[in-house]
């Protein structure tokens, strides 16, 4: 082999084991989070279709973004790794081989052009700074130089070395250099956690078209609970925070941070990595930081609290948050926000006892009454008093159980569910209620990570389901839906529960309920966070407008991208300060759609929606608009 043959080999070669040496250390700091037990063999074997099909399905969703990608990623790794194979005599003497090199550091090439573009001349305020600013010289001098060494190959018979060859040679040399660094300490070394990610992942049913969205529920005799430390999360929780590239998709989906309240997903994210490297990472974030946040500290070790203004996240940044997952279905390597805010919230809540007072009060009184609002359960079904609906006793028997969640309470949704109750009624339905046998589902004691008082909450809930006899539960609640559906059943509780979209738009598919579309001016769908992200309904609502309503438009944000009211994770009740409210900022985006009427499935929803002030568009469930259609005759 010629000497620029041998060097380009050594320096695949050495590059390499300088990434295995830099992941040793990653490696080394993630073994300090909680053991978590790992499937290697079938984890690693999904890795190139969870790569390939899952994240390349959500890089897609900006073509900008996929055409900067294939080309560096693959580019890159492809390049490389075919530098590697040149130990094999067979084909570091073979013209075709030394020409694949070349195209394949070509593409690389063109990748860092791509990727310089992203950020010059101005850095969008989505995006880092800091080492990526300085990643496509990296990138560009390594791919370039090895481009032109290989081309070199191919124009001297043989590789003999020649004087024009050095200056390519010392390029591919510095840039090899320069990506070791953004390996060991820069952006670069996601590639590495999110592999790890990726074939670790804690919602493996996520992959492949799945959703996995149910909280794992907390062993609340453990002696530690939820996460004060960046120790307390699991060592796959610790790679997924590595494992982060800062495109900022998440910061641009997060409703919180649109509305200037102090939380960025992505400077959260960020901050959990600082606090594992000590307070400070190698690489200080340089994107967005949590609008309107206090300052802190940004002091950090593996075992010291990560929430406090003398740690390095506030509190209020861990409150904002709405839960709605719209961080999650935008980012790339399926990071898990939101579990790991639960996780703090967990820590916060059950070893420290520190909530925002407005949540406290609520817990407090759930732990009392059964109710966060303290009001007697006897009244939640007042709102349907003059339709006499069924009462079903313990030992009792029905079709349907209808739940009628926290959101009875009030007059507004009262409308809702006689709506509800009258369709039921038209289409022949068997159903009942629980009556003041009907408890507080949990939902608000979870996400705010009193897991103690959720346990509490749904042990009671599950006895007094468990007494009765049903075919499955319908809810007009989303909250109720998520967690009867997908979190009772890891504490013994499983049922059909449907939600009363999916219901009506059984009904009228089956020709049980017959409608003509109204004219009404246009109507857009507001999609709850907890029955599209959560659990994927979004067509069936849909079905319905379209069946009852003559013009239905679409928000910009719809859909699984839907932007959340502001009513989930207890934000409503956790005082948490902002520049704008959330649902006036949904609002405006139904005006801009030409709405004149924002349908709504969920009773947090209207209520958030419903307390923008006028003029604004007429929110009216979908219940209702469906009863309005209704041919009787």
């Amino acid at each position: 082999m010629s000497l620029v043959g041998l060097v380009l080999v050594c320096l695949a070669w050495g590059l390499a084991a300088g990434v295995l040496l830099a992941a040793r250390g990653l490696a080394r700091r993630w073994r300090q989070g909680r053991p978590v037990r790992v499937d290697w063999v079938a984890g690693l074997a999904a890795v190139p279709r969870r790569y390939l099909v899952d994240v390349h399905h959500v890089v897609e969703r900006r073509p900008e973004a996929a055409r900067m990608h294939v080309p560096t990623a693959g580019g890159l790794l492809a390049g490389s790794v075919a530098l590697m194979l040149a130990v094999l005599p067979a084909l570091r003497g073979s013209r075709v081989y030394w020409a694949v090199v070349a195209v394949l550091f070509a593409a690389a090439l063109w990748g860092a052009i791509l990727v310089r573009r992203r950020r010059r001349p101005v850095v969008p305020s989505f995006l880092s700074a800091g080492m990526f600013l300085w990643l496509p010289a990296a990138l560009g001098a390594y791919a370039g130089g090895a481009l032109l060494l290989a081309l070199g190959m191919l124009a001297v018979p043989g590789g003999g070395a020649s004087p024009l060859l050095l200056a390519p040679l010392l390029l591919a040399v510095g840039g090899a250099g320069g990506l070791l660094v953004q390996f060991a300490r820069g952006p670069m070394r996601h590639a590495f956690a999110g592999t790890v990610w990726l074939a670790a992942h804690a919602r493996p049913g996520r992959f492949g078209g799945g959703r996995d969205t149910a909280l794992r529920p907390l062993d609340l005799d453990a002696p530690r609970l939820g996460a004060l430390a960046p120790s307390d999360f699991a060592w796959t929780a610790l790679a997924s925070f590595d494992a982060c590239i800062q495109c900022g998709r998440c910061e641009q989906a997060c409703p919180a941070f649109a509305a200037g309240q102090r939380l960025n997903p992505k400077a959260l994210i960020q901050d959990l990595v600082a606090a594992t490297r000590g307070g400070s990472a190698a690489e200080p974030y340089s994107g967005s930081p949590a609008p309107n946040a206090p300052p802190v500290a940004c002091r950090g070790s593996m075992d010291a609290p990560v929430i406090g203004v003398d740690a390095m996240i506030h509190p209020d940044t861990l409150w904002a948050c709405t839960t709605c997952r719209a961080c999650v279905e935008e980012c790339p390597m399926m990071i898990e926000h939101v579990d790991a805010i639960v996780d703090l919230r967990r820590g916060q809540a059950l070893m420290l006892g520190q909530v925002r007072p407005g949540a406290a009060q609520a817990l407090r009184r759930m732990r009392d009454s059964a109710e966060p609002g303290g009001r007697p359960l006897a009244a939640r079904a007042d709102g349907l008093a003059a339709l006499d609906v069924p009462v079903l006793p313990e030992g009792g028997e029905t079709d349907i159980l209808l739940w009628l969640g926290e959101g009875a309470f009030d007059l507004r949704y009262g409308r809702t569910l006689q709506a509800l109750v009258r369709l039921m009624r038209l289409a022949g339905l068997r159903f009942a209620i629980l009556g003041e046998a009907e408890t507080d589902c949990g939902d608000l004691a979870r996400r705010l990570g009193d897991e103690a008082t959720f346990h509490l909450l749904a042990g009671e809930a599950i006895a007094t389901l468990k007494a009765r006899t049903f075919q499955r539960i319908v809810t007009a609640d989303p909250h109720a839906l998520h967690v009867l559906r997908n979190e009772y059943p890891a504490l013994g509780g499983h049922w059909t529960v449907q939600h009363h979209t999916a219901l009506l738009d059984e009904l009228v598919t089956g020709g049980a309920l017959r409608l003509a579309p109204r004219d009404l001016p246009p109507v857009a769908y507001h999609d709850p966070c907890y029955l599209g992200r959560y659990n994927g309904e979004i067509a069936a609502p849909r079905r319905l407008l379209d069946a009852a309503c003559g013009t239905r438009v679409e928000m910009e944000r719809h859909g699984m991208r839907s932007m959340c009211c502001g009513g989930g994770g207890g934000n409503p009740i956790s005082d948490v300060d902002g520049a704008a409210r959330i649902p006036d900022l949904r609002m405006a985006q139904a005006d801009a759609a030409g709405a004149a009427i924002v349908a709504v499935g969920c009773p947090g929803c209207t209520a958030m929606l419903e307390g923008v002030p006028a003029p604004r568009p007429e929110v009216r469930d979908i219940a209702e608009l469906v009863l309005d259609a209704v041919v009787t005759a």
